[in-house]
């Protein structure tokens, strides 16, 4: 899968940026600021979702205009060609178009599988589940198109169950269909989680990779979930009392956590050090896309944002050596042109610049050799 045209019209920085590329790793550099991570930012929104920075529509839109933004994208996928378009006007919601027909955003989880890494990732094993949810459900998403509406069926029940519980109604009626409608998504949420953990896992133990494998695991607290549709009901209709006085849905999907073990060491991943972390991501994503790639045909696409400014130069060197072998459209920004000169001939390179405002890029032909002056 890969992008072959992407534009981006009044989107952040970008006044009207064009990419034409073609399926191999693309490799943004410019100094900070200069726009990079915003094109990976726009790309993100092929997918369903509010993209990486998990923005609200309007605030992609470029200042000081402000009148709105729009991304298209060619995205091949075997031999399939899809034309995506996404945008936002100031007078509307966010709409999507494929083929030049309206769709939902969720559709597009069916014709664009993403995934991606960012600086702010680095402390996902230390900081709060919440996280680490958000990334296992995008993992998810990219093996089970249909998690983006399980996900979004279930958040949808129970935030008008949530506002049931903070008017403390104690009636029972009001909670019946809410409940049945959370505890069908629920079961589905977590058997999907589940099945995607076992194929990453798979796919890191079948593989010599330079990057450390993780063991990856729901928290021991989802193995007290109900299993069955009728028990989950049960147990929503059981815990209202306590939930009414928290005010909040205390069981569920919405509560789980994924769990790692640096396997060379044998640890938790919360005690392994921050490169050990680092370099267990980039295990875990290169294990998303080689399973997937056994199970369609193909990779994902991959978004990189500064992931090689923290590898040293050997690890640098295995992770574009796993990208090229997979054949893999990686998207990988940083502010050093250096930084990507192991990647040689088989990448695209692309100076991205700021002047007043407005990002601009600018494709280059470096051989090795002048990468590296």
């Amino acid at each position: 899968m890969h992008i072959s045209q992407l534009t981006l019209s009044h989107f952040r920085s970008h006044k009207f940026t064009q990419v034409p590329v073609g399926n191999g790793p693309i490799a943004l550099f410019g100094s900070n600021g200069a726009g990079k991570t915003n094109i990976l930012e726009g790309i993100s929104l092929l997918s369903p979702g509010k993209g990486l920075r998990r923005a609200n529509a309007a605030d992609l839109s470029k200042s000081p205009e402000n009148i709105g933004w729009k991304l298209n994208a060619e995205v091949v996928s075997g031999t399939n060609s899809n034309l995506i378009e996404t945008s936002w006007k100031t007078t509307s919601s966010r709409t999507v178009k494929i083929n030049d027909k309206l769709a939902r955003q969720n559709d597009l989880a069916k014709l664009v599988r993403v995934v991606w890494l960012l600086p702010s990732m680095d402390r996902l094993w230390i900081e709060g589940a919440e996280g680490r949810r958000k990334f296992l459900d995008r993992l998810t998403l990219s093996f089970f198109p249909k998690h983006a509406d399980c996900v979004l069926n279930y958040e949808k029940a129970m935030r008008e169950r949530n506002r049931l519980l903070k008017e403390k109604m104690t009636d029972g009626v009001w909670y019946k269909a809410l409940e049945s409608q959370m505890a069908k998504n629920g079961l589905l949420i977590q058997l999907n989680r589940k099945a995607a953990l076992k194929k990453i896992c798979a796919s890191q133990n079948s593989s010599t990779t330079m990057f450390p494998a993780a063991a990856l695991s729901l928290s021991h607290t989802d193995s007290d979930m109900p299993t069955d549709e009728g028990e989950f009901i049960l147990s929503l209709s059981e815990s209202r009392h306590l939930d009414i006085l928290a005010g909040r849905t205390l069981i569920g999907p919405h509560r789980s956590d994924m769990e790692a073990i640096y396997i060379p060491k044998g640890i938790p991943a919360k005690d392994s050090s921050t490169g050990e972390q680092k370099a267990m991501l980039i295990s875990i994503i290169l294990a998303n896309a080689r399973a997937l790639k056994l199970e369609l045909g193909y990779p994902p696409i991959m978004l990189l944002d500064e992931v090689s400014a923290h590898l040293d130069a050997d690890r640098r060197s295995a992770l574009y050596a796993e990208i090229n072998a997979l054949k893999v459209q990686a998207w990988m920004t940083g502010t050093d042109k250096n930084l990507f000169s192991e990647l040689g001939k088989a990448a695209q390179y692309f100076s991205v610049s700021e002047t007043s405002g407005v990002s601009g890029i600018t494709e280059k032909d470096f051989s090795i050799d002048s990468i590296r002056s």
